[in-house]
């Protein structure tokens, strides 16, 4: 039982299914042996059935369920390497879990762990990847537990290492559900393998449906792995073709469809893809990938009249089928009737895009104390600074007009000290003289118009209290309506150094990602005093997104290089603070709420954002992004004289 030394964690790994692509893992990682193979090239995604499990540190290892799935109750075993191993090698559902502790008790300095099993909807032995499931989610177990801080790759690997302990011997693109219900696109290479993520432009209504025929995926594998690594028949050579230039013209074309939502291509296009793998891959195994219920469902006129397309799943044959449903309600009728009238247990998938974050929200209520004596008579926010476009411009103006340029921001909420108010009606809802404007030059007066279209987004939220950052933040939360916004400093501003605004590139990373972000920028370890400071491990190779597992507001410089420190290829230790923007989600929202109305407060009496930040990223997820930018502050004199100084530099 746990404890609070001992907390148990929940945890959840989706089954997985692949899209296109498949075969296409295997075959590509014989180019070790074959330099002329094409990488292998596959879409994957995680499913909405999966398996649930909680988990504590433990003196062995140890598995159980009551669930009826299972023959055996349960599984422990001493944590011991060859212990271990000698389960894995023996087969069956628990040499899963012994081949992924077996690992980690080869290469980690880890302990035991106990592991429940409390639910399990994903269908076995169905072409979705239950093994994986199983082993991505004991690797899981021990990374939380034990703080490897693995990212989403090194969760895989392990996973796929701990597999390949077994007699099951998958192949690379089955841990794909370690990236959760989110479709990927994945290269095989050689030994090499790259992932990322793809985005979804609109609703995709999946159906998927164990086809109650069986196969024998052994024999498959057999049949297709005797063409590598070097084809040598007609068969042969139409295989590698089906796998390698066929493929990745097939997946190319797939993602553009799904990042563009068009449902009616990506349905062709999947029957398009069976039509080629029955005519280049099936005469591989002719016997096995007949799979005559297989195509006798796919030309079935029901499962026509209410799908785009279809195709088989994993090793093909027939095992499972996907379609692709013209919309929810088609969706719903085709499961009726696969599962009604067909016999087949039949489950639904929709890849949704990620909720567009249309609302930023800027707190500007502090009273600027830092500036003092200017701030008695100008908002800090007002401070003026040297656009590039060589206009002169209150620091806040230069904030808004970049948001204003992101065509999905439609409202702007400005967090306020009521007694500030005026500053901002002034300048944004006050037109200047007819006088004034006359003896503006034409540049100037379009200008003003602009300033007109940037204020009919503007919001106003007041926070009567001042009691912190995170206060601040709260006082948004109704303006959010349960949706992630945008958040930014007030006396911060940006320079980009590509062509998308700092700004965007967050929103993008959001898209791909879809968890809490906070833009993270390198500083130097002896002002590491003056930020909230961010660690964890890369999750892209780019090292642009991080896996946030570490938060510290502000701490020493010992403290930082013990725990804050991250590697990166130029440098063993680099510290990463805030960059002034963010991507609050409804859980952040959530957990100041709950700051607020419990007073959990600093030694100032002061609600932290930072410490919302810390519990997203042990609970929720917490994701880091590093823009291709500078930001410049506003907020204290030195800052200030090197953002008059620098910014909007255009050559910077």
């Amino acid at each position: 039982m746990s404890s609070e030394k001992n907390p148990s964690i929940s945890l959840f790994v989706p089954g997985r299914l692949c899209l296109f692509g498949e075969h296409s893992d295997w075959a590509g990682q014989n180019k070790i042996y074959n330099a002329k193979i094409i990488p292998g090239r596959a879409i994957v995604t995680g499913i909405e059935q999966g398996i649930y499990a909680t988990a504590s540190k433990a003196d062995e290892f140890c598995v159980t369920s009551s669930l009826p799935e299972y023959q055996e109750a349960s599984f422990s075993c001493r944590m011991e390497k060859e212990a271990l191993r000698d389960v894995a090698r023996e087969g069956g559902f628990f040499s899963y879990v012994a081949g992924v502790a077996s690992y980690m008790c080869e290469w980690y300095r880890v302990g035991g762990v106990k592991i429940e099993i409390t639910k399990m909807d994903l269908p076995m032995k169905s072409g979705l990847s239950s093994s994986a499931a199983i082993c991505v989610l004991v690797t899981k177990a021990f990374n939380e537990l034990y703080g490897l801080h693995l990212n989403t790759l090194g969760v895989m690997n392990i996973a796929f290492w701990g597999e390949q302990r077994t007699p099951s011997r998958c192949g690379r693109l089955d841990q794909a559900c370690a990236f959760g219900t989110n479709p990927v696109e994945m290269i095989f290479d050689g030994n090499e393998m790259d992932v990322a993520r793809i985005r979804v432009g609109a609703p995709l209504y999946y159906v998927f449906a164990d086809l109650m025929a069986g196969k024998d995926t052994v024999k498959i594998l057999a049949d297709l792995n005797a063409g590598y690594p070097f084809a040598r028949s007609k068969n042969e050579r139409r295989l590698h073709e089906a796998l390698g230039e066929d493929n990745q013209g097939i997946t190319g074309r797939a993602i553009q469809y799904i990042s563009e939502g068009n449902a009616e291509a990506l349905g062709a296009l999947m029957r398009e893809a069976q039509a080629l793998f029955d005519e280049k891959i099936r005469p591989m195994s002719p016997e096995e990938l007949a799979s005559p219920v297989l195509h006798r469902t796919l030309e079935d006129p029901v499962c026509r009249s209410l799908t785009y397309g279809g195709k088989g799943v994993g090793s093909q044959g027939d095992g499972t089928i996907q379609f692709l449903a013209k919309d929810a309600e088609s969706q719903k009728k085709l499961i009726d009737y696969l599962s009604g009238t067909l016999g087949m247990t039949s489950y639904s998938l929709t890849l949704r895009p990620r909720t567009l974050v249309n609302r930023a929200v800027i707190p500007v209520a502090g009273f600027g104390t830092r500036l003092y004596p200017a701030t008695r008579g100008v908002k800090k926010e007002f401070f003026p600074v040297v656009d590039k476009d060589g206009l002169v411009k209150p620091g806040i103006l230069v904030l808004l007009e970049e948001l204003n340029e992101i065509e999905e921001l439609e409202e702007i909420c400005l967090i306020l000290n009521r007694e500030e108010q005026a500053w901002y009606e002034n300048f944004f809802f006050q037109p200047i003289s007819d006088a004034h404007y006359d003896k503006l030059p034409v540049k100037m007066q379009a200008y003003e118009q602009k300033i007109r279209r940037i204020a009919q987004k503007i919001r106003f939220v007041f926070q009567e209290e001042q009691k912190g950052f995170g206060h601040a933040v709260y006082q948004a939360m109704e303006f959010s309506q349960g949706q992630p916004v945008l958040l930014l400093l007030g006396d911060t501003i940006y320079q980009s150094r590509s062509e998308k605004s700092c700004t965007r590139q967050l929103l993008d990373a959001y898209q791909h990602c879809g968890q809490a972000m906070v833009a993270l920028q390198s500083v130097p370890l002896e002002k590491v005093g003056n930020y909230g400071l961010f660690a964890g491990v890369w999750d892209n190779k780019e090292q642009t997104l991080l896996k946030i597992g570490a938060v510290r507001e502000k701490p020493s410089v010992q403290e930082a290089q013990e725990y804050m420190a991250v590697p990166t290829r130029e440098r063993e230790e680099n510290y990463y603070g805030a960059f002034g923007s963010y991507i609050i989600t409804p859980d952040i929202f959530r957990r100041l709420d709950e700051a607020v109305r419990q007073n959990l407060v600093n030694r100032k009496g002061e609600v932290e954002l930072t410490d919302a930040l810390a519990w997203a990223a042990a609970q929720a997820g917490l994701m880091g992004f590093v823009p291709d930018g500078e930001s410049f502050d506003l907020g204290n004199a030195e800052a200030y004289r090197n953002t008059v100084a620098n910014f909007g530099e255009q050559n910077h």
